[in-house]
């Protein structure tokens, strides 16, 4: 009996060394920059296991690096501690190894980045930060340049300003100035590319579809009456003030 307990209990020391703080080089989200990590595995089954501990910690550790690699590689080394969170989380499941009777086991892991990866990391930020910039002031450009030039008059001027404008061209250019200002009419800044501003176009040619003032009157009735149904009164109370706009006029004649 002596000897049992004796041999369990070196069998548990050797497992708990074998799977003391071993390490690991996980992939992060981004190519190139990797997490380094440390993990600690505790085996919650008792001895005798149905294999030799070396096969046992191989095992274990093989099963705790691929899980820690599956779920690494989803995260963002730029936010290391979304990172630790996800990936010690993830890690500290129950697990067991296909044996019989199986071996069930835990772990925890330390995550860090390498001084390499941390300058990468700070490099790729730095990137990411011009590029952003350069890219808000593209977008800005763009939008003041569509709603400039959705103005005939005002496309029109950009073209008189060229250097070495033909005046003989002039007649022509100006017949198509108004079709051309309606391609830029129709740019959209980012934050309107939405279902909701979509939405918004929709019903206002729905609207515009109806020059009748009288119809017009109906439409924003029907509106109100809808928006009192969806329990909105207060949207409801903003259409039915519309109708004072749209008031049916009297033909002439009539009093």
């Amino acid at each position: 009996m002596t000897s049992t307990r004796w041999s369990r209990r070196r069998e548990r020391t050797a497992v708990r060394r074998s799977l003391t703080r071993f390490e690991v080089r996980l992939r992060s989200a981004c190519p190139g920059i990797g997490f380094t990590a440390r993990i600690t595995a505790t085996v919650l089954t008792e001895p005798p296991y149905p294999a030799l501990a070396e096969e046992i910690t191989g095992a274990v550790r093989t099963m705790l690096r691929n899980a820690a690699g599956e779920i690494s590689k989803t995260c963002d080394p730029a936010d290391l501690a979304s990172a630790r969170d996800v990936c010690g989380q993830h890690l500290a499941r129950l697990r067991r190894l296909p044996t019989d009777p199986p071996v069930e086991f835990t772990a925890e892991l330390t995550l860090d980045l390498l001084p390499d990866d941390r300058a990468a990391v700070a490099a790729l930020l730095a990137a990411q930060r011009r590029q952003a910039v350069t890219d808000v002031l593209r977008r800005q450009r763009t939008d003041a340049l569509a709603v400039e030039l959705a103005d005939p008059a005002a496309l029109l001027v950009r073209w008189l300003e060229r250097d070495n404008t033909d005046w003989s061209q002039l007649t022509t250019f100006a017949s198509k100035v108004s079709t051309v200002a309606e391609v830029f009419a129709q740019h959209r800044p980012e934050d309107e590319r939405t279902v909701e501003y979509e939405a918004v176009e929709v019903l206002r040619e729905f609207l515009a579809s109806f020059p009748d003032p009288s119809q017009k009157q109906m439409l924003y009735t029907l509106l109100a009456a809808s928006m009192n149904s969806a329990q909105r009164p207060h949207h409801a109370a903003k259409a039915q003030s519309l109708l004072n706009g749209h008031a049916a006029v009297a033909p002439e004649g009539e009093s």
